[in-house]
């Protein structure tokens, strides 16, 4: 059901200082973005935050296990999966101070404790056609509720 990044994307993730990431409803709207610090290791994007939390896109983007996220050049559907992997977490760990290092030891260091490692969450693209299945599931979803009468 997923697709892989191309090289193309890869590059332009990579690149980038900062991803937006909106978490997807349930009936497939999309929350507000917000950005965050993203890294690439290999072929794998990866994205954590330095403090765990129910709420805010974090939280959010667990629940659901979908997002809307975009850099310079690119848009795209992704599924977020967890990653518990410990070769690939310290990956990710290297991974952080190599591309923001210039913001200090300081603000790069919370983002590679062990508490905000256990939040590393890989983002896989969604092909076309499963980004559309999933939208129009989402939106059959929205008329079950308004065939028993509400939206909630």
């Amino acid at each position: 059901m997923t697709s892989a990044w191309s090289s193309d994307e890869l590059e332009r993730i990579g690149r980038a200082e900062e991803l937006h990431i909106a978490p997807e409803r349930g009936d497939g709207t999309l929350l507000r973005e917000t950005p965050v610090w993203v890294v690439r290791v290999d072929d794998q994007v990866d994205v954590r935050t330095w403090y765990r939390r129910e709420n805010g896109w974090f939280g959010r983007v667990v629940d659901s296990r979908r997002a809307r996220i975009h850099v310079v050049g690119l848009q795209a559907q992704v599924v977020v999966e967890d990653v518990d992997d410990n070769a690939e977490l310290q990956a990710v760990d290297a991974a952080y101070p190599d591309k923001y290092g210039r913001y200090g030891e300081a603000t790069v260091a919370q983002m590679t404790t062990p508490e905000a490692s256990a939040t590393t969450l890989r983002l896989v693209p969604l092909g076309p056609l499963e980004a559309e299945l999933l939208s129009c599931l989402a939106g059959h979803q929205g008329d079950d509720r308004e065939a028993e009468g509400g939206d909630g």
